[in-house]
């Protein structure tokens, strides 16, 4: 398998950046959040997996930062713009990559598309990992309205959905309420991440799929629910979430409960990001798992894993 950074070219003639780096026979695919996040939250994750023999191969999605980036307003590219696109954009990936019987990793957006691809894709997959997703959007919606409402005071909140009524989204202090919320449940510790000298989001792909911020969600993707198929992912399955995550937590003990294959972590002191937020508790886990699907030993006693135990 190629290291490093590559370019590959899609049957539809748009370019995708991709990395492989790490070395070992075990080969995690990672699929980055937004919709329209980049690659780069995975870019340490061959380091702190050494030890594991893991070798880490990441992407930019079409319209992300060091993809090729079309112009949506444009009638032909909207096509671009569903889940079974950026669903068979993972396989035509995983293809051109020469990965097969590999373990998926999905952060948020990503994890969506990782379920997407267990049902349907399981035979090429070796081990799951869903990072910071639920199998829907209503719990996820109820959850950070309620988080948004203990956070706040009664007339922030007014404030909020006043400004989101009108779309005022700019306004300065709707934005700064925006960041109490995010420093609470997207992530805990930014200090721990990365930063750029221009905006990396792809803002079109994100506003078109989530909304303006986090917790107001208005776009397309209110339309999605697995939750009648979660029972059918069988592939031994790491359901990982920050105990202070975004994503309900109720919902991830449901889905643990229904998917026979499955594991459920807490990572402490973690929000949404909580690889970034607390990684020493992260890579405990995912390394955990990666040995114990290698060794035949995963999932002997089906029992998930409370934050205060790591």
């Amino acid at each position: 398998m190629h290291q490093g950074s590559r370019i590959v070219t899609l049957k539809n003639g748009f370019h995708l950046f991709t990395r492989t780096v790490g070395e070992g026979d075990v080969n995690l695919l990672c699929v980055h959040g937004g919709p329209g996040g980049t690659h780069e939250e995975f870019e340490n994750f061959a380091e702190h997996l050494a030890d594991h023999h893991v070798r880490v191969s990441m992407y930019d999605q079409l319209g992300s930062f060091y993809s090729d980036q079309p112009d949506y307003t444009k009638p032909e590219n909207r096509q671009y713009l569903t889940i079974d696109y950026y669903l068979s954009e993972l396989e035509e990936v995983r293809q051109q990559l020469g990965l097969d019987h590999f373990y998926l990793l999905g952060h948020s957006w990503g994890g969506l598309l990782a379920q997407e691809y267990a049902l349907r894709y399981p035979e090429h997959l070796k081990g799951l990992v869903v990072m910071s997703m639920i199998d829907n959007l209503d719990e996820y919606i109820e959850n950070i309205n309620r988080e948004r409402d203990e956070t706040l005071s009664k007339r922030d909140v007014a404030y909020m959905k006043e400004v989101e009524a009108d779309e005022r989204f700019d306004d300065p202090k709707y934005r700064e309420l925006v960041d109490v919320l995010n420093n609470h449940f997207a992530m805990r510790h930014p200090e721990n991440g990365f930063s750029h000298n221009v905006e990396t989001m792809a803002t079109p792909v994100y506003n078109y799929f989530q909304g303006d911020n986090e917790f107001v969600m208005v776009g397309k993707l209110t339309e999605w629910d697995r939750r009648a198929d979660t029972h059918k992912i069988k592939t031994p399955t790491l359901l990982t979430f920050g105990d202070h995550d975004t994503m309900p937590l109720d919902t991830a003990e449901r889905m643990h409960r229904e998917m026979s294959n499955s594991r459920l972590v807490y990572t402490p002191d973690g929000g949404h990001c909580h690889s970034t937020d607390n990684p020493k508790a992260f890579f405990h886990t995912l390394g955990e798992f990666l040995d114990d699907v290698e060794a035949g030993t995963f999932n002997q006693s089906k029992q998930g894993v409370a934050a205060d135990e790591k």
